[in-house]
């Protein structure tokens, strides 16, 4: 490797460690702070569903001018529970999920994210996932409420045609998450 591209590269390794532990700097200081969630719905398959969450909200560093203070970043891992009826086999995903938050005056927010799901069965009911691996596609919109706040979620679950079938689930949810 020529001794100009040597010197990118090592630039580039000092660069993305600086990032990763001003990263790591800003999730230790708000370390402790896991908030609980419950949320049911349904699936497009008609099947009830039910998830239960821990979600990490890691809030704008203050020094960052106002126009981003009402931004944040959620990081989620979730257990999706997709209970069979009568006969039908049960499924359940683990899901890892990031995503950006907007907060409105008043508390109101919106938040988007695409993450990653592993589900037990490659299947549910009509639905051939093609892989048991998924990326997850969520869009939700919430309020505050009592000690938490309220929302309303849809989320997308398909393997990117990575292989066929790939019928992917759809699920809508009202959750609730709390705030400790």
């Amino acid at each position: 490797m020529p001794a100009n591209k040597q010197w990118m590269v090592k630039e580039w390794r000092g660069a993305v460690m600086v990032a990763l532990m001003l990263g790591w700097g800003t999730l230790e200081a708000q370390a402790g702070t896991l908030d609980p969630s419950l949320e049911a719905g349904v699936s497009s398959e008609d099947s009830p569903t039910l998830t239960l969450g821990l979600h990490h909200s890691v809030t704008p560093l203050p020094w960052l001018s106002s126009e981003w203070q009402s931004w944040s970043l959620q990081l989620s891992g979730r257990l999706l529970l997709l209970p069979g009826r009568n006969s039908e086999k049960s499924n359940a995903a683990l899901v890892l999920a990031p995503a950006l938050r907007y907060t409105f005056a008043g508390g109101t927010f919106i938040e988007g994210g695409v993450g990653a799901a592993i589900f037990l069965e490659a299947h549910l009911r009509d639905s051939e996932f093609g892989t048991a691996g998924q990326f997850e596609d969520r869009l939700a919109i919430g309020r505050p409420w009592g000690p938490g706040a309220l929302q309303l979620a849809l989320a997308h679950y398909s393997n990117a045609s990575i292989k066929q079938p790939n019928d992917g689930l759809e699920v809508l949810s009202l959750g609730y998450r709390w705030r400790l």
